[in-house]
């Protein structure tokens, strides 16, 4: 059986910037399924070879595949579509799959938008698409779809979800496949060099109300410190990888195995030959004050900080249980243990001024990130802050929902004066930090990192790819009052979804009013049970501390 898999040609001047970056999906996949006899997979990386509808016909009709798989999130969604478009029409004997992030939590209007979707894959691929191949080759499809956990698919009038499946138990028995990949293709600007992306662990036990990650994954897991490094190795020694940035959410998460893996890469000696970075929290780093030297020994150079605002409040909005005092420490700690650190903001909130947009800036210069990144509040549909916001939110054009291209409008400021101001912080801080720090400070490594960083943003800033400006018409703040951010005004939510949401807020309502009522009835019971209830020598029953009256329920 002949599997083609694709990845949609999808751009918004967001992380692309930085380089070209390897689709790590495909060999995780591709690697699963070689597990279990599939040997005629191809891969069509239409992303990075930029290419066009009617190129991907031609390619996708010369392979005639039996199965056409694609993944997205959720700026992706449509092009993702469009590619199972044309495999309907150039490829009509193929079963069309879609996968990922997006299509698992809005399998319903994915399947209503887009009816030529044949099945879609909800939640971690490995398994579920596994059994999903076994069931087409061997004719079951789709008399057994059934069957088969963790897939959506329409079944006449109707949107139908198959049980969920479990989550992958073993990570250590998934084995990607990554000579699918063109190597030569995958560049990380900076230093020049090769990049992965391997995956250490799948999952966070946080829950930011922004994010999808941890709904996606479900539950925590961290695989076998030494396999993954097998996995980094093999990048070196077979693909030339130079760099390589962990795919995890938070890989710190676990003290122990994160120290195991740097204490491998160290044994191994690979510090010397490729370096990395992470994305993570500020509580983990104020956690390993004392092990950053140790990490860095081991070729940690870059970490992403998720500091995401500058005020109490944002955090707290966000469920970030962190503090600002915290955020400006962790960098601190990371600079001087020579880990080039960037830092995260999120700005666009409904109460956001030019003045708060002013205060990130400066809380940036003040905390002295070497890199800062400020990215558009984008409530993600299937979040809960999107639940909580979907009566302010105007614009249903996924295709935006990129970070880059502010989805909601402050109600003091146009969209047009919050890309400005962002812009105007981006000026300011990479302005200096050119003139003043990149070319002087640090190290021969952290010089060559900061130059190659500024060489990137330079490159998308002349090309105008850089946070889309090319696009919306921003040449500067002449221009704030004149752009075009292309929304689709066509696109809104499908019934079948906005059915499914409704159903699920009912539940949760259901459940908080019965949780509710429980409290109550207990408060009931025991008020009666200490009517009835006597101290043996005849003393009267008084509150914690002897006073007479109980604490207020707050």
């Amino acid at each position: 059986m002949r599997i083609l898999f694709v990845h949609p040609n999808y751009r918004s001047g967001g992380a692309e910037i930085a380089g070209t970056w390897p689709p790590a999906w495909v060999a995780y996949l591709s690697g699963s399924l070689r597990k279990a006899g599939f040997d005629d997979i191809h891969f069509i990386d239409a992303m990075t070879d930029n290419i066009g509808d009617a190129d991907l016909a031609t390619r996708m009709a010369a392979i005639q595949p039996d199965v056409v798989g694609v993944t997205a999130i959720t700026p992706s969604i449509y092009r993702a579509e469009d590619v199972l478009k044309l495999a309907q029409e150039h490829c009509p004997n193929a079963v069309r799959m879609l996968g990922g992030v997006h299509a698992t939590f809005m399998y319903k209007q994915v399947i209503s938008e887009a009816p030529w979707v044949d099945v879609i894959v909800r939640g971690e691929g490995e398994e579920i698409l596994t059994e999903l191949m076994l069931t087409i080759e061997d004719g079951r499809w789709p008399a057994d779809r059934h069957k088969v956990k963790g897939i959506a698919f329409a079944e006449g009038d109707h949107i139908v979800a198959t049980p969920a499946a479990s989550t992958v138990r073993d990570l250590d028995g998934i084995s990607p496949d990554w000579s699918i990949l063109e190597w030569e293709k995958y560049k990380y600007i900076p230093l020049n060099t090769r990049v992965a992306i391997p995956n250490m662990a799948r999952g966070c036990p946080f829950t930011c109300s922004f994010c999808s990650q941890w709904k996606f994954w479900r539950d925590y897991r961290v695989r076998d410190p030494k396999k993954v490094v097998d996995e980094i190795e093999d990048l070196v020694n077979n693909h030339e990888v130079g760099f390589f940035i962990l795919a995890d959410e938070e890989p710190t998460i676990n003290r122990k195995k994160f120290i195991e893996f740097c204490q491998e890469l160290i044994d191994r000696g690979l510090p010397d030959r490729v370096k990395w970075g992470i994305n993570t929290r500020v509580t983990d780093i104020y956690r390993d004050r004392e092990l950053l030297g140790f990490y860095r020994k081991a070729g940690l150079v870059h970490v992403s900080l998720g500091t995401e605002a500058a005020a109490q409040m944002k955090l707290d909005i966000f469920n970030k249980e962190t503090k600002v005092e915290e955020n400006k420490t962790a960098i601190r700690l990371l600079r001087e243990a020579d880990i080039l650190v960037e830092a995260q903001f999120i700005v666009g909130l409904d109460n956001e001024t030019p003045e708060t947009l002013n205060e990130t800036y400066k809380m940036a210069w003040d905390w002295q990130p070497d890199l800062a990144n400020w990215a558009m509040y984008t409530p993600w549909p299937f979040t809960p802050l999107f639940q909580e916001l979907k009566d302010q939110v105007e614009v249903f054009d996924f295709s935006r929902y990129n970070f880059v291209t502010p989805i909601m409008k402050p109600a003091a400021m146009t969209r047009g004066e919050l890309l400005d101001g962002v812009m105007n912080n981006y000026r300011r801080f990479y302005l200096k930090k050119a003139l003043f720090h990149y070319p002087w400070r640090g190290t021969g490594f952290r010089r060559r990192y900061l130059l190659g960083c500024l060489k990137a943003f330079m490159k998308a800033g002349f090309a105008r790819t850089f946070y889309d400006l090319g696009k919306v018409g921003y040449t500067g703040p002449q221009s704030k009052n004149n752009l075009d951010f292309h929304f689709d005004e066509t696109r809104t939510i499908a019934e079948a979804q906005m059915e499914d949401w409704d159903a699920s807020a009912d539940k949760a309502a259901r459940a908080a009013e019965r949780r509710a009522a429980l409290r109550a009835q207990g408060k009931e019971r025991a008020a009666e049970r200490a009517k009835g209830f006597k101290m043996p020598n005849g003393a009267k029953v008084k509150a914690c501390g002897g006073g007479s009256q109980q604490m207020e329920d707050v």
